[in-house]
């Protein structure tokens, strides 16, 4: 018997299709993934071009897979404040918020980018969990006035340093003046928008949230390939090596119902992501109090690997997590997520290990499928803490 190294992916109708599926494809897609039941491109062929692209130029992503949780209604504020640990009063209309939604263990249960699009009017962009059913089950059983759903909403990522001209060029000037993790209302060739500068790079970017996306989706992606054009737009997966070398978090790899805001670096450091001191009684408060107060007993840390590469992350090279071990050769944890970072030039990552590993310069051994290599604990984000790239100034003010 032998291994297929690298075996198909089925196209079929059962599994959701994103409203840019039909659009994404012709740009040649090398593999796809099911995020959230729907088929999602992870990459056109070569993921090291396209973390150049995103670095140097622009990109285009489908990223039709973040499915929106709809709230609206008299209580929407009042309980979407209760899903998630931030307080959302400090949250104005228009603002965007990077949330967990916390179980009663205080698990997380996903990591949505929550938009407050009105008073009473929230989206929750999910990753990969299902948080549908979760918030109306909720509501159902406190009996809550909300109203939630799934919108036809679909959207697309446009990142990298030059987006701010592709954008200019479809939305005019006055696009480039909404604030890092702010939302407007836009309209493009007949088509609602909600146009915001998030996205999932630590680089200059944009989202286009499409209304009515069954029916647009093909057409919003023509238009901003039309766009792209002069600038050289590129169509590309998600790039895991930018979001590892930036500290960003995937759920289902890094975060999941069995991890808490502490163990993964948000909480203790990050209070704004976990409000302890808010009125509100969010799900999974106590439990969050008490494993703070008791403190955790392991810790998602940043490591350097040593060895040759370990891949883009997406590319089928990390079919499962690292096993990690003391020098000495005990098991202690695992390596969630890992790559090659083209520009810092070794293999960086994220391991869960015990507290008593976490120390910056503590040795590891690392399982990678080159073997044992020795790995080193270091501080995460590996580039750009402070988030500076994202968050600078697009068009000179006067």
């Amino acid at each position: 018997m032998s291994v297929n190294p690298n075996p198909g992916v089925l196209l079929y109708p059962r599994l959701r299709k994103s409203p840019f599926f039909y659009a994404s494809r012709r740009h040649g897609v090398g593999l796809y993934s099911v995020y959230n039941h729907t088929y999602h491109a992870r990459h056109y062929g070569d993921p090291i071009a396209e973390y150049w692209a995103l670095l140097e130029g622009v990109t285009l992503w489908d990223v039709g897979v973040e499915r929106q949780v709809e709230i609206t209604g008299p209580d929407a504020f009042e309980f979407t404040n209760m899903l998630v640990p931030r307080d959302l009063t400090k949250c104005k209309v228009g603002q965007c918020k990077y949330v967990f939604v916390t179980a009663e263990d205080g698990g997380i249960i996903n990591d949505p980018v929550l938009l407050r699009l009105g008073e009473n009017h929230f989206w929750l962009s999910l990753a990969d969990s299902d948080v549908l059913l979760w918030a109306k089950g909720l509501a159902h059983n406190l009996g809550m006035d909300v109203q939630i759903r799934e919108p036809d909403v679909g959207p697309v990522q446009i990142q990298g340093p030059k987006s701010r001209d592709v954008m200019a060029d479809l939305f005019g000037e006055s696009i480039l003046d909404v604030p890092y993790y702010y939302a407007v209302d836009r309209e493009l060739n007949g088509m609602r928008v909600v146009v915001s500068r998030t996205g999932y790079t630590a680089e200059l970017g944009y989202e286009i949230y499409l209304h009515n996306a069954s029916h647009d989706g093909v057409k919003l992606w023509d238009a901003i390939w039309e766009a792209g054009r002069p600038h050289d737009l590129t169509v590309i997966g998600p790039c895991h090596i930018r979001r590892i070398e930036a500290g960003i978090l995937s759920w289902g790899c890094d975060i999941t119902y069995d991890t808490n805001p502490f163990e993964v670096g948000y909480g203790f450091e990050k209070t704004w992501m976990v409000d302890l001191d808010q009125e509100a009684d969010f799900i999974g408060k106590a439990a969050l109090q008490r494993i703070k107060s008791e403190g955790i007993s392991r810790k998602l840390v940043g490591v350097e690997i040593g060895g040759p590469s370990v891949g883009s992350f997406n590319d089928g090279q990390m079919i499962d997590v690292f096993d990690v071990h003391d020098p000495h050769g005990l098991r202690i944890g695992e390596v969630t997520s890992a790559c090659y970072s083209p520009r810092l030039e070794r293999n960086i990552g994220y391991a869960m290990v015990p507290i008593a590993y976490h120390e910056l310069g503590t040795e590891l051994v690392v399982d990678t499928q080159h073997g044992p290599q020795e790995a080193v604990v270091v501080d995460k984000p590996f580039l750009d803490p402070t988030k500076d790239i994202p968050k600078r100034l697009v068009r000179a003010t006067a």
